[in-house]
């Protein structure tokens, strides 16, 4: 008797996409909180009960690790104030993060507040999630824009990562 473990159930999703939806929602989340002006409680509450795991007019969204996305999205409300300057650091200057598209600007806060507070997940692995997550509401040149970003941030936080791998 080597492993105890259920094996998961073909249809269940594997954490790391049931991951890769929260981030995308915590995204979306966040989007929302910057343009509508929407309260934290009040986000949860919506995607909770609406977005994840759901079908809404016709898209089925993947059932998503809630855990995880409340995780992301209070944390950057929480750090905002934090993670706003650092991420104006790293764009070019002239070019502050209040200029650039509210899509970015949630996914840049979202993949700096994993980096830095969300060491059980790999430097790379969050970089590649959220430049694929960019990817589904921007140019490629936009996603580029999100993977030299966050890999600033993620040497700056997490330097051992890319010394230890030679990148």
């Amino acid at each position: 008797m080597a492993d105890s473990k259920p094996a998961p159930k073909k249809d269940e999703p594997k954490k790391a996409n049931r991951r890769g939806a929260a981030r995308l929602a915590a995204v979306q989340a966040l989007y929302q909180m910057d343009i509508a002006g929407a309260g934290l409680n009040d986000i949860f509450a919506e995607f909770e009960s609406h977005w994840l795991g759901n079908e809404i007019e016709g898209d089925t969204y993947l059932p998503a690790e809630a855990a995880f996305f409340r995780d992301v999205v209070s944390g950057v409300v929480n750090d905002q104030a934090r993670i706003d300057p650092l991420l104006d650091d790293m764009l070019n200057k002239g070019w502050p993060l209040q200029r650039i598209d509210a899509i970015l600007r949630a996914v840049l806060r979202a993949g700096a507040y994993e980096l830095e507070h969300r060491k059980d997940v790999p430097a790379r692995v969050v970089i590649k999630e959220y430049v694929d997550v960019a990817n589904a509401f921007v140019d490629r040149d936009e996603t580029g824009l999100v993977n030299a970003v966050l890999d600033q941030i993620g040497r700056q936080f997490r330097a051992e990562e890319f010394t230890r791998t030679g990148g």
